[in-house]
C-alpha cells in the first residue's frame, strides 16, 4: 500500500497542486508494483470533505485517512509527523511520499527520523522496485542522483512540477477519520498565527503559462517597465531573481528560485539573468526558455532553448513594439 500526504488549503478547500502531482507518481509506482492501493492522508480540518474526497478519487485515491484533533489543528512538523506515523502504521503502507513543499519536506524529515529510515528528497522518477531506486534533484536541480531505498517503509518527497497531475476518473474516495495521539513534546513548535496573503501573490506566478523574468541586468526598479509590459502583452506574470528582491527592487512573491517559487510555464523569458544554480532550481521545469543577455557564455544562455545576445533594455522594448505593431 502507498500512502501520500495531501495538503488541503483550509480557506479554499482545494488540494495543493504539488500533492496532485505526487499522486501521479504514486499511481505509476502502484502500477509497477502490481496495482497496490494508493491512499491519502490529510492532516487537520478541511472545509468540505466531499469535495476533497471527489478530487482525490479522480486522481486515483481509494481511501482518505483524515487525522484530526487539537494536536494537529495547527501545523507543526513534529505533530503532523506523529499523526502521519500513526496512519502509516495502521494502514501497513510500504511507501510514503509527499509533495516537495516546505510542509511536505518537514513532515517527511521528522517521519524519517522517528522511523530510523532514510529519506529521499526532490524525487523526479523511479526505476526498479527491488530495491526501489529513485532519481532525485540535487545541487538546486543542477544535477541528479540515484538513490536506493532498501528499507521499508520507503520515504520520499516529489519535486514540484516533475510530474503532471492527471485525473484517472475514479469515484470519490472513501473517508476515514482518526484522532491520533500527539505527545506534548511534539507540540513545542507549531504555527500560532497566520496572516492574509497580499494580493497577486506567487500563486499567479506558479500557474502562469508565460513568465517574463529579469535579474540584476534590469539595473534598478525603473528597469522593469518593458519587462512588465511584455508580461502583460503575453498574458503572463513577472518573475525575478533573489538579488532583485534583496535589493528591494521588486517584492519577494515574484522571486523564482530555490528560496522563491518553482515555475513550469510553457515559456520563460529570462532577461538579464546570469542563471545561478539557485535560480535555475526554480525555472528548470519550464517547457521552453528564451534568454536575453549580453554575455553569450552566461549559464542561462547556454541552458536556454533559445538565446538572444543583446542588451535587455534594447531587445525587450523592440519585442514589445513589434507585438503592438502586429496587433
Amino acid at each position: 500500500m502507498i500512502l501520500v500526504l495531501c495538503e488541503v488549503d483550509p480557506a479554499t478547500g482545494e488540494v495543493d497542486e504539488v500533492s496532485l502531482e505526487s499522486l501521479a507518481l504514486a499511481r505509476s509506482l502502484s502500477r509497477a508494483g502490481g496495482g497496490v492501493a494508493v491512499r491519502a492522508v490529510v492532516v487537520g480540518e478541511v472545509p468540505d470533505r466531499d469535495v476533497v474526497a471527489a478530487t482525490l478519487g479522480r486522481h486515483g485515491v481509494s481511501e482518505v485517512q483524515q487525522a484530526t484533533g487539537d494536536g494537529v489543528s495547527a501545523f507543526g512538523g513534529a505533530a503532523w509527523a506523529a499523526a502521519v506515523q500513526a496512519v502509516l502504521t495502521a494502514t501497513g503502507s510500504v511507501a510514503f511520499l509527499a509533495g516537495g513543499t516546505p510542509r511536505g519536506m518537514e513532515v517527511t524529515a521528522h517521519l524519517a527520523a522517528r522511523l530510523g529510515v532514510p529519506m529521499a528528497a526532490n524525487v523526479v522518477s523511479f526505476d526498479g522496485l527491488s530495491p526501489l531506486t529513485v532519481r532525485r534533484q540535487v545541487a538546486g536541480g543542477a544535477a541528479f542522483e540515484e538513490m536506493r531505498l532498501t528499507t521499508r517503509p520507503a520515504l520520499f518527497t516529489v519535486a514540484g512540477h516533475a510530474w503532471q497531475a492527471e485525473e484517472s476518473g475514479g469515484d470519490a474516495a472513501a473517508w476515514v477519520e482518526t484522532t491520533p495521539e500527539v505527545p506534548p513534546a511534539d507540540l513545542v513548535a507549531r504555527v500560532v498565527r497566520t496572516t492574509d496573503p497580499v494580493p497577486d501573490e506567487s500563486a499567479s506566478l506558479t500557474s502562469a503559462n508565460v513568465v517574463v523574468g529579469a535579474g540584476r541586468g534590469a539595473g534598478g526598479p525603473d528597469g522593469f517597465g518593458p519587462v512588465t509590459e511584455l508580461a502583460e502583452l503575453l498574458g503572463g506574470a513577472v518573475g525575478v531573481t533573489r538579488v532583485v528582491t534583496s535589493l528591494g527592487w521588486r517584492p519577494h512573491h515574484e522571486q523564482v528560485g530555490q528560496t522563491g517559487s518553482r515555475i513550469s510555464p510553457d515559456l520563460y523569458v529570462a532577461c538579464g539573468i546570469s542563471g545561478a544554480i539557485q535560480h535555475w532550481a526554480g525555472c528548470a521545469s519550464s517547457k521552453a526558455i528564451l534568454a536575453v543577455n549580453t554575455d553569450p557564455e552566461a549559464p542561462m544562455m547556454t541552458r536556454a532553448t533559445y538565446a538572444v545576445v543583446g542588451d535587455m533594455h534594447e531587445v525587450v522594448p523592440a519585442v514589445v513594439e513589434e507585438i503592438r505593431r502586429r496587433r
